[in-house]
């Protein structure tokens, strides 16, 4: 049994939103790998673009910043350069502006200190599964995949647990700011130019904005000192602070990004798991434990795409990319490709290698949380093993609207207890 079969035409409009509310349009993905890997993409809302579908084409360049710049935009929409100079993060910085910021919080983000949280995941996920499986019948996402990212990210950031839930919320109504389940300021259908110099495009931005304001206001006045935030504020080498406009869409990409990736990747797994029945008793075995993250996150490819911005002309498959131009690197379809992987869509929990380019590998912009993500899918999918003899469909998956960020909002599914 397969997990999931894409059912697009192979014809489908990659700018549009409502073309990935089936999931991502795989047969498109695969027509271009074969036909037309660097192809040009007219955009109705603004400058086309090229979008690069081969694995090998996009590890590639991912590692030429100086050549494919993230310093203009890294979404498909176009924006101002006054636009961008607001909204911007360090993911959207080239080397070595990329690396002042990096640097001052990857130490938290580190494979050594992320494991010293094992028992702490392992806790949460206790509890959180303790809640929900006692039902046999819920939806995944809500119940267990919502539930982990955000919690574990406030202890490492730093945030009081009594906001979480509000501000999972505003995340989604920053990163699915395409579906009306998320916000009503959906970014496509309603005029967004009140608030165009928010991350995202968004009012949760502004929310955001006067959180993290409050909330560096009360820790100071209590001296707590501990997480990423405080990290984020000391002066660099160079003695420099980082100006609040830039501290105020750090916070609020943290929320977002720390909350909704790990989450949808968690949901694909427990997808794989219900179509997948072999799955089961292969994790709870054992013999995948150093595998089953990668591979989860591989399938489920959580951030379809990055753009990038050509800095000078050059040749690719035959084409002239010229200075200027937008080319977006379809991770998604990176992560399908035939001839990297084996099968591509079947969930193989013990494949290694494996070279699922989710995390951005290969450049300068490799995701800071990954071992975190790793940590937490691993975690998770061993306690939820323990615990069930079987998982199955129990109604229709729905799939965020959105070509950037790839997700089961929701996911019903039925369980058995041990």
């Amino acid at each position: 049994m397969t997990v999931w079969t894409p059912t697009d035409d192979g014809y489908a409009d990659l700018t549009s939103h409502d073309t990935f509310l089936n999931g991502a349009p795989h047969n498109t993905f695969a027509r271009l790998r074969r036909e037309d890997p660097c192809h040009w993409t007219p955009y109705p809302q603004g400058q086309g673009f090229w979008s690069l579908t081969r694995h090998e084409d996009i590890l590639r360049l991912n590692g030429q910043p100086d050549l494919l710049s993230s310093a203009r935009g890294i979404r498909m929409e176009d924006q101002s350069y006054e636009e961008y100079l607001a909204r911007r993060t360090f993911q959207e910085t080239d080397p070595p502006d990329h690396m002042l910021t990096r640097v001052k919080v990857a130490k938290a983000f580190s494979k050594p200190v992320i494991a010293t949280f094992e028992q702490a995941i392992r806790d949460l996920c206790t509890t959180i599964l303790d809640a929900a499986l006692p039902r046999e019948t819920f939806d995944a996402t809500r119940e267990i995949a919502r539930e982990l990212p955000m919690r574990m990210l406030g202890r490492i950031v730093g945030l009081p647990d009594e906001d979480l839930p509000w501000l999972v919320e505003k995340g989604d109504a920053l990163i699915a700011n395409t579906d009306p389940d998320f916000t009503p300021h959906v970014l496509d259908k309603l005029t967004t130019d009140e608030f165009r110099m928010m991350p995202f495009n968004s009012p949760a931005g502004a929310e955001l904005f006067v959180y993290a304001k409050d909330l560096m206001a009360r820790k100071a006045a209590i001296g707590d000192t501990n997480g990423v935030l405080h990290m984020i504020l000391q002066p660099g080498h160079d003695g420099q602070v980082m100006p609040e406009h830039e501290f105020r869409n750090f916070f609020c990409l943290i929320v977002a990004a720390g909350n909704d990736t790990t989450r949808y990747s968690i949901a694909a797994g427990i997808q794989a798991l219900a179509h997948q029945p072999e799955l089961l008793p292969l994790i709870q075995s054992g013999a995948v434990d150093d595998t089953m993250a990668d591979e989860i996150i591989r399938w489920a490819s959580p951030t379809s795409y990055f753009r990038r911005t050509a800095t000078r002309d050059f040749d690719l498959h035959g084409k002239t990319i010229r200075a200027g131009d937008k080319v977006l690197y379809w991770f998604a379809s990176a992560n399908r490709d035939e001839a990297v992987f084996d099968h591509p869509f079947r969930v193989n929990l013990a494949r290694n290698p494996n070279r699922h380019l989710a995390f951005g590998q290969g450049g300068p912009h490799l995701c800071l949380g990954m071992w975190l993500a790793r940590l937490e899918v691993r975690v998770l999918f061993q306690e939820l093993a323990k615990r069930i003899t079987s998982i199955e469909p129990a109604g229709e998956q729905k799939f965020l609207r959105s070509n950037f960020v790839a997700g089961l909002k929701s996911l019903p599914v039925r369980v058995t207890l041990q």
